[in-house]
């Protein structure tokens, strides 16, 4: 475990850990996949209106990683992303529930552990996503005006109906 923290220090990044969350490493790792890669504020909203209940967990283990970020490596919290969030199986509670006839059958409640990594992005890659998305959209507007423009409609019927002469 060393190496990940003196890793993290070289790639300035901070981290926060749940040990023992209360749900199935299947499940938690649904939630954690839809926050991977997206810049930190956008993954807290999207966490706070998440309608699955361990969505809460996961937000306190990215606010604290944020915090940390802020506070133990003094980074911009504005330009932090969620660069990794995994999530492994931690230990297995086992119960027994009582069935008809004398039998018995077994409960399995799984608990899980989750580590998310937060990391500052540069100034360029900020500006490069934010071109390519604001230069795409601009495009495919007008290819969709052109085609619903009024003007493109009597040249295809003047197509049309040189056509049928």
């Amino acid at each position: 475990m060393v190496m990940l923290k003196d890793s993290l220090r070289k790639d300035h990044g901070a981290l926060a850990r749940a040990s023992a969350v209360r749900s199935s490493a299947r499940k938690l790792n649904l939630v954690a996949a839809s926050i991977r890669g997206k810049a930190a504020s956008v993954a807290l909203t999207q966490l706070r209106f998440e309608k699955r209940r361990i969505a809460i967990e996961v937000k306190k283990v990215l606010q604290a990683a944020v915090a940390n970020a802020e506070n133990n490596h003094g980074l911009d919290v504005d330009r932090l992303y969620v660069a990794e969030a995994w999530v492994g199986r931690a230990f297995v509670m086992k119960r027994m529930h009582t069935r008809g006839r004398g039998r018995s059958a077994g409960i399995e409640k799984p608990f899980s552990n989750l580590t998310i990594v937060v990391k500052e992005r540069a100034e360029g890659e900020e500006k490069k996503k934010a071109g390519a998305k604001k230069g795409a959209a601009p495009k495919q507007e007008k290819d969709v005006k052109a085609k619903n423009s009024t003007k493109a409609k009597p040249e295809a019927k003047k197509a049309e109906a040189k056509a049928g002469e």
